[in-house]
């Protein structure tokens, strides 16, 4: 006897979450989502989302609100999040050349995510370094 799967949503309405994952396959060591979720979730791709959360950007403007990111690292990480279309990249035509970078509408979309993700962190922080001290001992 053969299972059938569940049924799909109706139309217009939103898959469950579960569906989702399977949907873009994310488990699979091939999938090309897991390029977008690496340059998201990489150390300097959170940060950098999270600054830009705040507004538009120069590139030193994040530099210096990014602590301890290299210049390359940091030029990387932009082109990375630019390419994936979550940062918007505008260079002026002036000398010296100035760049701004913003969130794009996909940007806008992921940051509160990461942000979320971000203040998890830091709210339960306390508890990730008492579990530390715990298996450390």
């Amino acid at each position: 006897m053969k299972i059938q799967p569940p049924p799909g949503p109706a139309p217009g309405q939103p898959r469950p979450r579960s569906a989702l994952l399977r949907k873009g396959n994310l488990l699979a060591p091939a999938c090309p989502s897991r390029t977008v979720l690496e340059h998201m979730t990489s150390r300097w791709g959170v940060l950098v989302l999270l600054v830009l959360e705040t507004g538009t950007h120069r590139f030193s403007e994040l530099r210096r609100a990014i602590g301890g990111v290299s210049e390359r690292m940091l030029a990387q990480t932009l082109q990375r999040l630019e390419a994936d279309g979550l940062v918007d990249r505008l260079a002026f035509e002036v000398v010296p050349p100035h760049v701004e970078y913003s969130l794009s509408t996909l940007g806008l979309e992921a940051a509160p995510r990461v942000r979320a993700l971000a203040d998890w962190i830091e709210d339960s922080l306390p508890r990730v370094l008492k579990a530390r001290a715990r298996r450390a001992a």
